[in-house]
């Protein structure tokens, strides 16, 4: 079965237009691009983004814990992370497994929540990823920016060997 990834988060918008998927989506994919380039133009550019769509103060807030939880993923992930392209409407296995860790944190799916993190994070820094993905998670709730609910049936998908070639 070639399953895509918008056939799995399908709701009566479109996922990736949501503004809370779309913060942190964007987000991570803007971030990870700064790390890999060492460039602070996809920085500028999520700065961007989260102040047209959250206002001044509260992208202050909302980039200050993105910045930390991609920087800690970053430093403690199992492999390098992946990111399609700006804007793209498809994700990859580590994007996925990043919306559904955040959604799983603000929606107390702990199974979710616990796949995920095994998949993106060597075991000895579990923990400091989980802190900082709750803090980020949180801060975006507070703001109102709650991702749907991921179900960890999509997640087994990604993670499965099959996953691997049915996400694009």
């Amino acid at each position: 079965m070639n399953m895509q990834v918008r056939n799995l988060f399908e709701t009566s918008s479109h996922y990736f237009e949501r503004q809370a998927e779309k913060l942190v989506l964007e987000g991570y994919r803007h971030w990870t691009s700064g790390f890999e380039t060492g460039s602070v133009i996809p920085w500028e550019m999520a700065w961007t983004i989260y102040t047209q769509e959250l206002g001044l103060d509260k992208a202050k807030l909302a980039l200050a814990e993105l910045s930390h939880f991609i920087r800690t993923l970053h430093f403690c992930a199992a492999c390098q992370l992946k990111a399609f392209p700006y804007g793209s409407m498809h994700i990859c296995r580590e994007e996925c497994l990043l919306m559904g860790l955040i959604s799983a944190l603000q929606n107390g799916d702990d199974t979710t929540r616990d796949a995920c993190l095994d998949a993106l994070v060597t075991g000895s820094r579990v923990a400091e990823v989980k802190k900082a993905a709750q803090d980020y998670a949180q801060v975006m709730a507070e703001l109102d920016q709650v991702l749907l609910p991921i179900p960890h049936y999509a997640v087994a998908c990604v993670l499965s060997p099959a996953g691997h070639k049915t996400f694009h």
